[in-house]
């Protein structure tokens, strides 16, 4: 049998089909994989929830984290735009993150507002609750903001005050290694712990230059700096103060105080 003549024409069409079952091919392993990849992104907020509120212990497994999430915190919608619990959305499957990009549940930040430098808030935001025989231990709050290079995502958790510092953790962030990555550095995330996020009902906590003199008034409202790392210290006092702030939880925080959440 004599062999096909070989053409411009047959090696492109080959070439086509190649390119064609290759696109198939990563498209199918895209689709497969995708509940994988976003159940593994569920478990590491999970995680990072625990981790604040002091409920995570080292090696524990997926499955661990998500029966000590399930037991001890209970997810909550809240409505940015009140300041109330909402029951639009499910807590437990309500996308925060994704629902910025909807014109429909976020809104355009004015400029002299945006200091967290998000550009858009969504009208509803998740929030996690940790009780004790029906008290409530600790709120985590969910917060993102612009440090140097990329946007950081995080939580905020409070004491049952609403106001004192509990722990603070991120999750997905891409700052310098070594640099402004410290600030998922233990150490410096447990400076935070006790700080006073209020003075005179405005938020006041903030990163500074340098170390705490642990001697001056405003050291309950003060954290040591990142060294080398200015602008994404810089970027996690804006996302506290944004976020605990008026544009943010604040009106949610005082009537939750208030009991009228």
């Amino acid at each position: 049998m004599s062999k096909l003549k070989e053409t411009p024409v047959r090696t492109l069409a080959v070439a086509l089909v190649m390119c064609l079952v290759c696109s198939i091919a990563v498209s199918a392993a895209a689709l497969i994989l995708r509940p994988a990849q976003q159940e593994n992104a569920l478990v590491d907020r999970q995680r990072a929830v625990l981790e604040i509120a002091e409920l995570w212990q080292p090696g524990m497994s997926s499955d661990e984290v998500r029966e000590v999430f399930a037991s001890r915190v209970t997810p909550r919608l809240v409505d940015l735009r009140t300041g109330e619990y909402s029951d639009a959305f499910d807590p437990h499957t309500f996308d925060q993150n994704k629902s910025v990009a909807d014109g429909s549940l976020a809104s355009p930040i004015p400029e002299d507002k945006d200091i967290a430098s998000i550009r858009r808030l969504e009208h509803y935001a998740v929030v996690y609750q940790i009780e004790q025989n029906g008290e409530l231990e600790r709120l985590v709050l969910p917060v993102r903001g612009y440090g140097l290079w990329s946007t950081m995502y995080g939580f905020v958790a409070l004491q049952s005050d609403l106001e004192t510092v509990a722990g603070i953790g991120f999750y997905q962030h891409g700052e310098t290694p070594g640099l402004g990555g410290e600030i998922d550095n233990p150490n410096w995330q447990a400076k935070w712990v006790g700080k006073k996020v209020y003075q005179d009902g405005e938020p006041t906590l903030r990163v500074i230059k340098g170390s705490v003199n642990p001697q001056s008034p405003q050291a309950d409202y003060q954290v040591d700096a990142i060294a080398g790392a200015t602008l994404t210290g810089n970027g996690v006092t804006h996302m506290i103060h944004f976020w605990l702030g008026e544009d943010g939880f604040a009106p949610f925080l005082k009537k939750l105080s208030a009991g009228e959440a």
